[in-house]
């Protein structure tokens, strides 16, 4: 992927450059009076999403559906595929080819790691993964991405220590990679059995970078600039067994943050289980709720640059 987004797949954060993460978030900011419904926009008028999830999701489908509504477009779709005929046993590429004859651009979460790319060849419109399997969730990245650059100020050199489920959660694994082109520092907290898949520490590694591997927070909580939490992704463990073992090994409470530094934000993609004690909620470090938020604004930019509006 290069130059202008119109018309362009949104698969992999791989397949941006630094640049155009850049610009994309630059659009954001400009999309954060409308998303806030301060001001009103009429750029999408008359475009229609179609919203396709296989997975149950709040945060992603909701927050996709604002943005084209706060962009004056309009969304159609389904939140479960027994709504569908993917319970009559329809395939992806043909719902994928029907909805294309539907909508000017397709968002696709789905269980299958690789799905999104698949459908991108069934599709003519162009097709946004919002997550697949334990795959990519490069809209997610780009909304963290957001969120870092605005509450610290930029991204470059900050210290993100990133916590829970770094095998299975499709969210690390593209965070970390997006990361790696800012060149911040990285430390990957997790049980051995969850740790960041060899395959992208290797990616990482190519960019230069030397993350450090550790199965204690508290030996590295004191150091971190960003604190990225997640959720131990019991539903995508074959053996419940192997779930049960690992349930709970984090648990980020308000005395453990005494530890550390005073503007140390803390973050989580959401939805949470128990992995952040709500006593957190109403200290200084918590940004996940404007996080939560932030996905309104990056996704209007994305849309609105991938159907060819600004860039």
């Amino acid at each position: 992927m290069s130059g202008s987004l119109k018309g362009s797949d949104i698969v992999s954060i791989r397949d941006f450059s630094r640049e155009q993460i850049e610009q994309i978030l630059n659009v954001a900011d400009k999309m954060v009076p409308v998303a806030k419904g301060e001001e009103k926009s009429t750029e999408l008028e008359g475009r229609v999403l179609g919203s396709l999830f296989y997975e149950p999701s709040t945060r992603t489908r909701l927050s996709f559906e604002a943005a084209m509504t706060r962009l004056g477009g309009r969304t159609l779709g389904f939140d479960e595929p027994k709504g569908s005929s993917v319970a009559k046993g329809e395939t992806l590429a043909d719902t994928i080819r029907m909805v294309d004859a539907y909508s000017d651009v397709i968002v696709l979460r789905h269980p299958q790691e690789g799905a999104a790319r698949l459908a991108g060849h069934f599709a003519e419109k162009p097709v946004i993964n919002a997550g697949d399997g334990a795959g990519q969730h490069p809209t997610q990245t780009l909304l963290d991405l957001f969120t870092i650059r605005n509450e610290k100020g930029g991204i470059d050199g900050n210290h993100v220590v990133i916590v829970g489920d770094l095998k299975y959660g499709r969210t690390v694994h593209s965070l970390s990679e997006a990361l790696s082109m800012f060149g911040a520092k990285l430390t990957f907290v997790a049980p051995p059995t969850l740790q960041m898949p060899k395959e992208h520490i290797k990616h990482i590694e190519s960019k230069g970078l030397k993350p450090k591997i550790s199965n204690s927070l508290d030996e590295v909580i004191g150091d971190a600039d960003v604190l990225y939490v997640t959720r131990i992704q019991k539903e995508r463990f074959p053996d419940p067994a192997e779930y049960r073992k690992v349930a709970g090994a984090f648990t980020i409470n308000r005395t453990m943050l005494r530890e550390a530094k005073k503007d140390m934000i803390v973050m989580h993609p959401l939805p949470r289980m128990n992995e952040i004690n709500p006593d957190v909620d109403g200290t200084d470090h918590a940004r996940y709720f404007v996080q939560a938020f932030n996905g309104v604004p990056v996704r209007m930019a994305l849309l609105s640059m991938v159907l060819g509006g600004m860039e």
